[in-house]
């Protein structure tokens, strides 16, 4: 089957693979050639698939959606990095996609409040 890494600036991984493995919100999974169609919200972790040499190769991944159509299986992620240290990736998942997710809740809690702030100075000017 066809396994496509999509991130934000380039097509990271595009080719044959036999096997994909993965982790969704509710757990891991193993996708196979003849499985049936399948979409899901993908958790940042390790992606690994298999080529047919049998060697495994993995990816961390960020949060993305995997879709399996037919013979095709498509990763949509904001970050992804491939290689062969498993220990390495681990500790890129661990450290660069969860800064990450911190970032993005202080950036969202710092919009929040100028939001709310900027909703008191238009009550104040409508009473005025």
């Amino acid at each position: 089957m066809k396994l496509k890494v999509l991130i934000p600036t380039e097509v990271l991984i595009d080719r044959e693979v036999t096997k994909v493995i993965a982790e969704a919100e509710n757990g891991h999974f193993c996708l196979l050639p003849h499985h049936i169609d399948f979409a899901t919200a993908l958790a940042p972790g390790i992606l690994s698939y298999t080529v047919e040499t049998e060697e495994e190769i993995f990816v961390a991944v960020d949060e993305g959606i995997l879709v399996k159509c037919d013979r095709e299986v498509l990763v949509s992620t904001r970050n992804a990095i491939e290689g062969n240290n498993l220990e390495t990736l681990q500790q890129t998942v661990a450290q660069q996609f969860q800064i990450l997710d911190e970032k993005e809740k202080l950036t969202r809690s710092v919009l929040a409040k100028f939001e709310a702030s900027m909703m008191r100075h238009f009550k104040e000017l409508g009473h005025g």
